[in-house]
């Protein structure tokens, strides 16, 4: 019996490496559901399993160690690059280049006090990477110093130890900076305009066409009258109903149904001439129930072969008499426009007459089953080009050694290249929500395991040292100070939503267990749509400047 159980937790072996790893992560797992104050550590709980596994000496093969460490880190960052890559160019359009401008300024700031503490005895950079890491609750960017220290010969467990210190009031220190602001710096109707600016990222409405300019052109002349877009769905002439295409004469006294975004909504009266009081925007409209000939429907995208095609290219109108009015992509609503590239996993909103429907649904697909399918091809080659990209030396002026991105770094790069355009070159990078959090769980819970066993054995030896009450002071002031400066400046000077204010400063910290506080007790979801805006520049930056914080200081 008792070789039986040395065997499995004693003697070093892949059934013993993977039996420890695998009881760190379930117990983790299961201990991070408790919540206390509404708030939990989720995934990050294995973390602290397995540094108490490690303090009690729980040890495995070393090699075995390293590889589960970094093939856990591959398959989260790459699995995280691939989530954000679709919306993380569009992320700059309109109202999210502010919001990320103010992101990377809690970055920078954080970055900045980061390497000015460093300057304290007794506290080296290393270490300061480890707690900026988290003090913002970033293990990726963990990952990525971990790298580059390796790279450069040093002890690359060194920032893990100030990361797992600093880690839980990293988590609690930003909803603590959200309540000061809502109890101190917010009005009322600061959180008021939250709620406003919540929601969709288009909007329709109905207008009736009296303006002189307009009519007589058809919809392209329209179109290329104004810097705004906006899609006609339906045209009311006469008592009759028309879909509309490209070369549609638009007459006076018109009423048109437009789908645009909400701030162009006001430009649109300028177009067309008068805009109805009807609200188009309740989840409760019966579209169907409008009309009896024509029929609304979101079709979901499943055929590889319409992967990367553009709405133009794909001739709706002309083939089977419909419009494509807009496209619910990772959870947003988007204009469906001439040039945007329809990508697998997309639901079309299509308008038109049944017939027209149900060929354009077999010409996509909808086929849920179809994309139940993991994409490991695609996932494979990706993670591939992540480990070549991870290896190529940058040569900057004034730093003696080359600088790599690494693993995080590469696979975050090629996750974001591929989601955002695999689908340009028919490459299909689509996977499903639940596929995806899979491989970010598992990989996530793979490293946390690891880098705890890592650090255990010198944990709680730092953290009843002088030096470790100066850790978690330091990094609470990183997480705080940040988000406390940026919030109130977006908040007064650039009258920014609390709500949106709330969801970028979570997005900019990576903290989504702040997010849910915020989501919670602010109205409306402008919260989340700001965090989902700033997330990926975020996450990419954070992964990069841990290295070259390390790269150009140390």
């Amino acid at each position: 019996m008792l070789d039986w159980i040395q065997s499995f937790f004693v003697e070093h072996s892949a059934v013993q490496a993977v039996t420890i790893l695998m009881a760190i992560i379930a117990l983790g797992l299961s201990l991070g559901r408790i919540k206390v104050g509404g708030v939990s550590l989720g995934v990050t709980f294995v973390f602290f399993v397995g540094i108490i596994a490690g303090h009690f000496s729980l040890r495995i093969d070393p090699q075995m160690l390293r590889f589960a460490e970094d093939f856990g880190l591959i398959i989260f960052v790459y699995a995280l690059g691939l989530q954000v890559g679709p919306g993380f160019f569009n992320s700059f359009r309109s109202g999210g280049l502010r919001l990320n401008m103010l992101s990377v300024a809690v970055i920078l700031l954080g970055t900045v006090m980061a390497v000015l503490m460093s300057l304290i005895p007794g506290v080296s950079l290393p270490e300061m990477v480890g707690i900026l890491c988290g003090a913002t609750t970033n293990t990726p960017a963990l990952g990525a110093a971990q790298q580059t220290l390796s790279q450069m010969g040093l002890d690359a467990s060194v920032p893990a130890l100030g990361c797992a210190v600093t880690y839980p009031l990293g988590v609690v220190g930003v909803i603590l900076a959200m309540i000061f602001l809502r109890k101190v710096i917010v009005r009322p109707s600061d959180i008021e305009k939250a709620d406003r600016e919540g929601g969709d990222s288009t909007f329709i409405a109905t207008y009736v066409l009296v303006n002189p300019a307009t009519v007589g052109k058809t919809v392209s002349q329209v179109a290329s009258m104004t810097k705004d877009h906006f899609v006609i769905s339906r045209i009311w002439r006469d008592g009759e109903l028309l879909i509309p295409g490209a070369y549609t004469i638009l007459c006076e006294g018109d009423r048109l149904l437009v789908t645009c975004s909400h701030s162009d909504a006001d430009d649109m009266v300028l177009i067309f001439g008068k805009r109805e009081d009807m609200d188009w925007n309740r989840s409760s409209i019966d579209w169907n129930a409008l009309d009896k000939d024509i029929v609304s429907q979101r079709i979901l995208v499943t055929r590889p072969s319409v992967n990367g095609h553009t709405i133009a290219s794909m001739n709706f109108r002309s083939r089977f008499g419909v419009n494509v009015t807009r496209i619910l992509r990772s959870g947003i609503m988007i204009l469906a426009m001439p040039e945007t590239i329809i990508r697998t996993g997309d639901k079309l909103v299509v308008v038109g007459p049944s017939e027209g429907i149900e060929k354009v649904s077999r010409v996509l697909g909808n086929a849920v089953k179809e994309l139940r399918e993991p994409n490991l091809v695609s996932i494979s080659i990706g993670i591939i080009i992540g480990l070549v990209i991870g290896a190529i030396p940058f040569f900057i002026p004034g730093m003696s050694a080359p600088l790599k991105v690494g693993l995080a770094g590469g696979q975050i790069i090629a996750g974001i290249l591929v989601g955002a355009f695999g689908p340009r070159i028919h490459m299909v990078a689509y996977t499903t929500e639940s596929a995806n959090l899979m491989l970010r769980r598992l990989g996530l819970s793979l490293y946390l395991a690891c880098l705890g066993l890592e650090s255990g054995a010198r944990f709680f030896e730092t953290v009843f040292r002088p030096e470790g009450a100066l850790w978690i002071g330091l990094g609470f002031l990183i997480t705080v100070i940040p988000v406390l400066i940026v919030g109130a400046f977006s908040v007064k000077a650039m009258k920014v939503g609390f709500g949106t204010v709330c969801g970028m400063l979570c997005g900019s910290m990576a903290n989504p267990m702040a997010l849910t506080y915020a989501t919670d007790n602010i109205p409306g979801n402008s919260s989340a749509l700001s965090y989902t805006q700033v997330y990926p520049l975020g996450m990419f930056l954070r992964v990069i400047i841990a290295q070259t914080v390390l790269a150009l200081f140390l």
